[in-house]
């Protein structure tokens, strides 16, 4: 087991792709699975296309739109608004989204397709530090 520091400069999506394949590739495992754990209350885990940049923009103004800080009208039956405008929609997107995945390894490498990057979304305004865990169930 092993964890992986994310640092976060504000909403968006941050691509860890190649830590965690760093990691896998140390632990000499020819099959398996990966569990990945983000243990923060408002950010997710996705994975997500890594070939063109516009798809996180996309993605971060899309549940930007859909779930907007407590400043916005449309929000204001939030009450738990005390950490800042961005902290109850971040808990809301990150309820929405998932915050642990599973990916296989199949002869020694992560089995995810040509496009697919590993990614942080965090939905908070400021800088974090964010936490992943990371475990690997070896298959026999």
């Amino acid at each position: 087991m092993t964890s992986f520091t994310i640092l976060t400069t504000g909403q968006g999506l941050y691509e860890f792709t190649h830590k965690v394949t760093r990691f896998v590739d140390g632990q000499g495992v020819h099959g398996g699975v990966l569990t990945l754990f983000v243990r923060h209350t408002s950010c997710s885990l996705l994975i997500q296309e890594n070939a063109d940049p516009e798809v996180q923009t996309n993605l971060r103004n899309f549940f930007h739109r859909l779930v907007p800080p407590t400043t916005d009208p449309k929000m204001s039956y939030l009450t738990h608004t005390y950490e800042g405008p961005d902290d109850m929609p971040a808990h809301i997107k990150a309820a929405m989204m998932p915050v642990s995945l599973s990916i296989p390894i199949f002869e020694g490498q992560l089995a995810l397709g040509t496009w697919q990057g590993i990614y942080l979304f965090e939905h908070r305004d400021a800088p974090h530090r964010r936490q992943v865990a990371a475990a690997i169930v070896a298959s026999h």
